[in-house]
């Protein structure tokens, strides 16, 4: 096909066919009989031409200048028209070049759906770009990039103006889509109108972004808004240049408000809940010419109805708390950037103080209010830091690690509590759960609560990640040896309810020896599984976990493992599985990673299990899981039955003992004489002896009568010490655990007790008693009473004469 461009003098238009860069020649334009690779049509010209392919659209491109000189003689001001018509189907640029004076100001309007601004190097979904540079003297400012269909509406420019249209090869559009006006002088670089007639947003950036802000100007953006809309300003990406005089600043004018224009940094948090329309310039400073820097700014102004509890505000009190932050943010933050064009949730900490995401710090108390329709897209992520310096100052204190009411009152979801726990060398770190305990999270033995722990503990070299843990389990402790991290994680609202009854606390211990030590009581209706940190990526090399398994003394725990080999090769060191229970000379069972793991077993005390890592080769992880159950203890039938013979033989022995004793009753009543031949200390089994000394009654006489009396004994005394005869004196001196040796049969009035005498070791049987026992004689009346009367006869006779003499020998 062939085409003809005739083109009018006074249209001042130039069309230039070029190659498309970087494309190979697959095709070429002929002229009558020439064959050209460009073609350049003048004003004046008419030219017909036609190309050597069938698709020169992937050939080349096409540029349709006009040039508008408003400064010697009048403007055509009104529509713009895409002229000339019959252009061949090609990618193709109008370019309006408007020279005009700057003591006068153009307006380029736009007609309805208006454009969008986009960052350099993006792409209009239909592929219609516009671009628009403001010239003033010889330089030239790119203010921005447009697609169609967004709020701008009008771009008033100082001086000339250069105006391009991209339009693809398979375009429809026949009309510009603005028109040119002229305006008085504007006193600034540009200004640019946005109108947002609905709850909306836009993206707005400086002129020559990402490139910096001409030095020294100033330039202004209007935006149109319902009266009874909300507006808020966001700045999303921004730098600063290096000023020598004035600051750079962006300033706010306000309708109805008492302070305008209201100046801020480009660092503040700006203006949100904005009511209506308003204005926001920007504005450079001088730079400094050795290193000017580069003052950028990309923002975004939201547009929102205004909210049914704008005026409801949630007091956050965090007055008494101490090293600890609050942040609400939206959902996904920080590692989600959302969508400009999402609807937006603002937390505000006063009706003009607005952003996204609202950090609240302790000491203070806060009244937010929330500008969100769907406050479930909103979350809360909180930090708290508890150290120790000094063990002696913290040692004993108990911290709650549960999350604040303060938190916890307001209508937002939490989404993690993260308590950092810092203690200094040598000092370590204990978590408990006295009442609601703790379960591992494992696969066979997954957490179904609302919320989960997440404990790391960690030093600047290493981290070991201890576990996942929830509420309702069998652990009560968990020692570690360094820095730790305790994050709480939330899933759904079930938190609220469940929040009330946290009961993990912590506190600082002195150094433990393993990195990690569990205290384990297990559920006696469940299986508990446990594992090895840092599942399942395995055990750091040399590193120790040890578990302490408390055992009901009614019942027995069964403990197996998962798997029957450690699955490991070491490289360094050896790694092990030991198992002891807590109990006198009970065996350590050891296994070694290239032996088999212990089968299951019964454990009928407390006992560990320690878990030791060696350096293992590359790509192999020590990780180990094992199991605990408890039964309660069965009581075998040989027992009972020797319990049932045992009680039958100790009934025998007491009815032998019964009868014996009420023989004796029966005979005459014993004489209790001191037997110098009978040895106290005689070795045997001292454990026979059940009562010491000062609780029983070994050295109280059952029996004295007149018949006992030690008169002889005092002859050698030489009458110095005169006896008493037939009287008792109770003993009220100390006891020891032993009786006494009976004293010798001279008795010197020198004698003293020594108070460091060393006491004789124990008797070892009770059936050798240290006294021995006469009968009286004959004719004695068996009424002791009686006896007592009678004895009024001679008394120096000694009764071991007179047992020698009747031959009554014991």
């Amino acid at each position: 096909a062939s085409f003809t461009i005739s083109l009018r003098t006074a249209d001042n238009i130039t069309v230039t066919i070029n190659l498309r860069p970087g494309v190979l020649v697959g095709c070429q334009i002929r002229v009558k009989n020439f064959i050209k690779s460009e073609l350049k049509i003048k004003p004046g010209d008419n030219v017909t031409f036609t190309f050597t392919c069938s698709t020169p659209e992937k050939y080349f491109i096409m540029e349709i200048k006009k040039n508008i000189d408003c400064v010697s003689g009048p403007c055509p001001f009104g529509d713009v028209h895409l002229y000339p018509p019959g252009l061949p189907r090609l990618n193709r640029t109008f370019v309006w070049d408007v020279k005009a004076s700057t003591k006068a100001g153009l307006e380029l309007k736009f007609s309805d759906p208006w454009l969008r601004q986009i960052e350099p190097g993006e792409i209009c979904p239909d592929f219609v770009s516009y671009n628009i540079n403001s010239c003033i003297d010889k330089a030239t400012v790119n203010i921005g990039t447009f697609c169609r269909n967004g709020s701008v509406s009008r771009v008033k420019l100082l001086g000339g103006v250069v105006m391009s249209l991209h339009l693809p090869w398979n375009s429809s559009l026949t009309t510009s889509g603005f028109s040119i006006a002229n305006r008085a002088s504007i006193k600034r670089l540009c200004i640019i109108e946005s109108i947002l007639k609905k709850e909306s947003s836009t993206t707005l950036m400086s002129p020559n972004y990402p490139l910096g802000f001409p030095e020294d100007e100033l330039m202004t953006w209007q935006f149109v808004i319902p009266s009874n809309m909300r507006a808020s300003v966001f700045f999303h990406n921004y730098s600063l240049s290096n000023c020598e005089r004035k600051e750079e600043r962006v300033e706010y004018y306000i309708p109805g408000s008492p302070s305008n224009p209201e100046v801020f940094k480009l660092s503040d948090s700006q203006p949100a809940n904005i009511a209506g329309s308003f204005n926001l310039s920007l504005q450079g400073c001088d730079q400094d010419a050795q290193n000017p820097g580069i003052l950028r700014l990309l923002f975004q102004v939201v547009v929102q109805h205004p909210q049914v509890d704008e005026n409801v505000t949630h007091l956050v009190d965090l007055s008494k708390e101490l090293n600890m932050t609050v942040t609400i943010h939206f959902e996904g933050w920080p590692s989600r950037i959302p969508v400009m064009s999402e609807p937006i949730c603002l937390i505000c900490k006063d009706p003009r103080t607005c952003d996204r995401v609202l950090t609240l710090v302790a000491g203070t108390i806060y009244k937010i209010s929330f500008l969100c329709k769907d406050l479930s897209r909103l979350r809360i992520t909180a930090e708290k830091g508890i150290s120790c310096v000094d063990l002696r100052w913290c040692q004993r204190k108990i911290y709650s690690l549960s999350v604040p009411k303060a938190v916890t009152q307001l209508p937002i979801q939490l989404h993690k509590f993260i308590w950092k726990l810092l203690g200094s060398d040598l000092i370590n770190i204990e978590i408990t759960s006295p009442s609601l305990k703790l379960q591992q999270h494992v696969p066979e033995q997954r957490c179904n609560t609302s919320y989960s722990y997440s404990i790391v503990s960690a030093t600047p070299e290493k981290e070991l990640n201890v576990g996942i843990f929830c509420p309702g389990g069998s652990i009560e402790k968990i020692q570690m040896r360094n820095n730790v991290t305790v994050s709480l994680k939330t899933f759904g609202k079930g938190f609220l309810n469940e929040s009330k009854h946290q009961d993990l606390k912590m506190s600082f211990v002195p150094h433990i020896k393993d990195e990690c030590s569990f205290t384990v009581s297990p559920n006696p209706k469940a299986k508990v599984y446990l594992q090895t940190p840092n599942w399942p990526y395995g055990l750091p090399p040399y590193v120790s976990i040890s578990w302490y398994v408390v055992v009901p003394s009614k019942q027995v725990a069964r403990l197996g493992f998962s798997k029957d080999r450690m699955g490991i090769a070491c490289e360094t060191g050896r790694a092990y599985v030991n198992i002891k229970e807590e109990t006198m000379g009970a065996e350590e069972t050891v296994r070694r990673e290239d032996e088999l793991l212990p089968e299951p077993r019964n454990m009928y005390h407390d006992f560990w299990v320690n878990v030791s890592n060696c350096k293992p080769v590359d790509k192999m992880h020590l990780t180990l899981q094992f199991w605990v159950t408890l039964v309660d203890k069965q009581i075998d039938l040989g027992v009972i039955l020797a319990v049932v013979a045992g009680a039958g033989v100790l009934a025998a022995i007491g009815l032998t003992v019964c009868c014996v004793k009420k023989k004796k009753k029966s005979q005459n009543p014993m004489v209790g004489v001191y037997n110098a031949n009978v040895n106290t200390q005689v070795p045997g089994k001292q454990a026979l002896f059940t009562k010491g000394r000062k609780n029983n009654e070994s050295h109280v006489y059952a029996v004295i009568d007149d018949a006992m009396v030690y008169g002889h004994l005092l002859k050698e005394s030489n009458g110095s010490v005169s006896p008493e005869v037939d009287v008792y004196r109770p003993f009220d001196g100390p006891t020891g655990s032993l009786p006494p040796s009976p004293p010798p049969f001279s008795f010197r009035k020198d004698m003293k007790h020594s108070s460091n005498t060393e006491e004789p070791p124990p008797p070892m049987d009770t059936d050798q008693d240290p006294y021995t026992f006469a009968h009286q004689k004959l004719g004695q009346s068996e009424d002791i009473g009686d006896t007592n009367e009678k004895n009024n006869g001679d008394t120096s006779t000694s009764l071991l004469e007179n047992k020698e003499q009747d031959g009554l020998v014991e």
